[in-house]
């Protein structure tokens, strides 16, 4: 019995440095510093991001000392993203989407952030399709992008993963205020259903409360109507 665990123990071992030697190291570490570049900016206008980590992050890309970041920070943000995608695509035009079995994890999500953050999500929703179902990407990270192609051509999404804003006139006070909802969902009887199955562990009303948003189900009509 033990020279069987034994034998099953070296087994994994052996798959496991395996699958580690035929990472490309090489373009993991340049999709991981496209990732960081991605990501952290996103984190230092993140309400939940301390003072303390923020001027963290600002010492981290070098503007510690400059006073008109914050009011630049989206210029910022739309100008790295841009960079990053040019990066990107030519990653995928030579080795193909980067998945887990070329670049590990969590390093596989990293073309995916950065796809997820522009205009050309239709243009990559079949190939995230693909490598979600051979597994070389997280089928939530599909879900997401798909629910996001689907708000941004003005349609149901079906995962309840996006939420959107607007200003509406308070007729209460006269004053436009930005109203924050989840978008309009296809199947809302049924989305926490999906998202189980999709591989989500939260429902989408406490998906909502993450975004800092109050559940409520809207049609495309309504929201529409609302001025």
């Amino acid at each position: 019995m033990k020279k069987l665990v034994l034998f099953i123990f070296l087994i994994s071992c052996f798959s496991i440095l395996n699958a580690q030697s035929k990472i490309n190291q090489g373009l993991k570490a340049a999709l991981d510093s496209i990732m960081k570049s991605d990501q952290i900016l996103r984190e230092y206008i993140d309400s939940e991001t301390t003072e303390v980590r923020k001027k963290e992050i600002l010492k981290e890309i070098g503007r510690e000392n400059d006073a008109t970041f914050r009011n630049r920070i989206w210029l910022t943000i739309n100008t790295q993203d841009s960079i990053n995608l040019i990066k990107v695509e030519k990653i995928i035009a030579s080795y193909g989407y980067p998945g887990k079995s070329l670049v590990g994890e969590p390093t596989n999500i990293a073309a995916w952030y950065v796809i997820q953050h522009t205009s050309k999500i239709a243009k990559y929703l079949p190939l995230i399709e693909k490598e979600a179902k051979r597994g070389e990407i997280p089928f939530t990270n599909f879900a997401m992008m798909q629910d996001r192609c689907l708000t941004q051509q003005g349609k149901e999404q079906i995962y309840g993963t996006q939420g959107q804003g607007k200003y509406v006139l308070n007729k209460e006070t006269g004053k436009n205020e930005f109203f924050s909802y989840v978008s309009p969902i296809k199947n809302p009887e049924k989305v926490n259903e999906l998202r189980k199955k999709a591989g989500f562990t939260t429902t989408v009303e406490e998906n909502a409360e993450r975004m800092g948003i109050k559940y409520k189900i809207y049609s495309l009509d309504e929201i529409a109507k609302m001025k």
